[in-house]
């Protein structure tokens, strides 16, 4: 089953913004590692464009990533990252999102996704308290 090039590209905005925080840049500043203009990598992590052969060459060989998650999801960017963890991260914002009737755009569910997950493999507990700030910050 092909997917469509707008749902992959919705579906890595959130890797590209887990990884740049993993590697702790700004999004301007992963810009600049990659030869792009800030613009076009916030459009790449709002899941609004492709990223370039030539970005994603960049970012593996400066970062040692696994091109293969950053495309698709499957293995992992990083030997710890813990995938069961991410994913129920992203079905507790989900669900807490659609309970709150909350809609927020699919590059600030990417952006909290990837604070909470950095939180968790840095050991933090996030309380619910933390998500709702989270989500208050993002809010239009």
């Amino acid at each position: 089953m092909t997917r469509e090039p707008s749902d992959l590209f919705a579906e890595m905005g959130p890797r590209l913004a887990i990884t740049r925080n993993d590697i702790g840049l700004s999004q301007a500043a992963m810009a600049e590692a990659l030869g792009v203009s800030p613009r076009a990598y916030h459009s790449y992590e709002k899941g609004k464009r492709g990223i370039p052969v030539e970005a994603l060459v960049a970012m593996i060989e400066r970062f040692d990533l696994d091109v293969r998650w950053l495309l698709i999801g499957a293995k992992s960017v990083r030997a710890n990252h813990d995938f069961e963890a991410l994913k129920n991260i992203e079905n507790s914002l989900d669900r807490h999102l659609m309970a709150e009737g909350i809609k927020i755009k699919s590059e600030k569910r990417g952006a909290i996704i990837a604070r909470w997950y950095q939180s968790h493999i840095e050991g933090r507990e996030v309380v619910d308290d933390d998500v709702h700030t989270w989500i208050e910050l993002v809010r239009d």
